[in-house]
């Protein structure tokens, strides 16, 4: 089958390793193994005692193909995340891409129609239109923060909607559903008996630090959720993510997608990942810090640049910013990089024209984030000649 090549993955693949100021990075600053432990357990001599017999176990055990529905203190993890979901409703995938992957090629079906929101992460509309279903696209506006609209979803799922696509807190906007609007979407769902796709990557990272992000899985028994341990948790180099679904036929139609193309997750990923989420409320202090501070930051460079503007982010740890000057998004972010080693991702990647994706949340410092917004601010002066 074809598909519409990925234009964020290929443009970060082009580039990632030859820039100086990584801002189109997306996860919250990566952590080593000896930062892991040195964080949930307190200090750097504690966490040291807890990584040598942590891989002192680890190194005893048989390479096998481990649990194949999952570690279960991985799956206990997850669920600590949620309100209702068991181990049972979790299927571990190779990142949050992995979970996409897994739930829309079960899911979609020549013919079918599909609702998705844009911009948003392309998998969210390309992998249903591989598949052969005719997709509805409801473009969010700007003038909304980016927040989905009850009534134009509605009006755009019809009476044959099979799935609706949403992606919350979004990518690349940093729009953030309230558990009303959440609710809103479910009760569409329900009144149409679609599955309801939320991919949910940034979920927890939020600006308010009164703010919960209700999971449509908590509400809705056709909701079918996907998250991983990269955005969030800062450990994408482990691969892995999770998709949840209540339904016991969609598992088992997922499961039986899944053993032909990944039968289980890695041992050792999977251990990685039940230890940090034993210890979850350290690691997310550690993202919410970063992403706060940071965050002010880049409010206060846009605020100080003329030809910039953006709805500032509720949650995750991406920005979508306009720039006022008449040249072609994917050759302003290459000649930056080329010039100043500034990378950041083309807004035409997510089919917004004049705009640039930032991410904010690539380092623990902020001086770090300074530093990449001036070389931006260096290239664009080049612009005014």
């Amino acid at each position: 089958m074809k598909i519409k090549d990925f234009k964020v993955e290929q443009w970060m693949n082009a580039w990632e390793t030859k820039c100086r100021y990584n801002v189109a990075e997306t996860c919250t600053y990566s952590m080593s193994l000896d930062e892991v432990f040195e964080l949930c357990e307190g200090s750097a001599e504690a966490g040291a005692k807890a990584r040598d017999e942590f891989l002192s176990a680890f190194c005893k055990r048989r390479l096998t193909y481990g649990d194949i529905e999952g570690n279960p203190k991985f799956l206990e993890g997850i669920c600590g995340l949620y309100q209702t979901v068991e181990p049972g409703h979790i299927i571990p995938t190779h990142g949050a891409a992995g979970a996409n992957h897994l739930v829309l090629t079960t899911l979609c079906e020549p013919g079918d129609h599909v609702v998705s929101v844009m911009p948003t992460y392309q998998q969210l509309y390309s992998i249903p239109q591989m598949c052969g279903a005719n997709v509805s696209i409801l473009h969010l506006d700007k003038e909304q923060r980016y927040h989905v609209d009850a009534k134009r979803l509605d009006a755009l799922c019809g009476d044959d909607v099979k799935v609706i696509c949403i992606n919350n807190p979004d990518n690349p906007t940093g729009a953030l559903l309230s558990e009303e609007e959440i609710r809103g979407i479910v009760d569409i769902a329900r009144r149409h008996d679609a599955w309801l796709v939320f991919d949910e990557v940034y979920r927890l990272l939020v600006q308010d630090s009164d703010a919960f992000t209700t999971s449509p899985v908590d509400l809705y028994d056709k909701a079918v959720v996907v998250s991983s341990m990269s955005k969030v948790w800062s450990m994408a180099g482990i691969r892995l993510g999770w998709c949840i679904t209540k339904d016991p036929q969609l598992r088992h139609d997922l499961l039986s997608h899944r053993d032909y193309n990944l039968i289980s997750c890695g041992l050792f990923d999977e251990e990685v990942a039940a230890y940090a989420l034993a210890h979850r409320d350290a690691i997310l202090a550690r993202s919410h810090r970063i992403v706060r501070q940071n965050l002010q930051v880049l409010q206060e460079w846009v605020d100080s640049e003329p030809r910039l503007s953006f709805v500032r982010p509720e949650a995750g740890t991406t920005a979508l910013v306009y720039y006022d000057y008449d040249v072609d998004s994917y050759d302003f972010c290459a000649d930056m990089v080329k010039t100043t080693g500034a990378l950041v991702t083309p807004g035409d990647a997510f089919e917004e024209p004049h705009s640039m994706r930032i991410g904010y949340a690539y380092s623990d410092n902020p001086d770090d984030l300074r530093q990449g917004l001036a070389a931006i601010s260096a290239f664009m002066r080049t612009l005014e000649f």
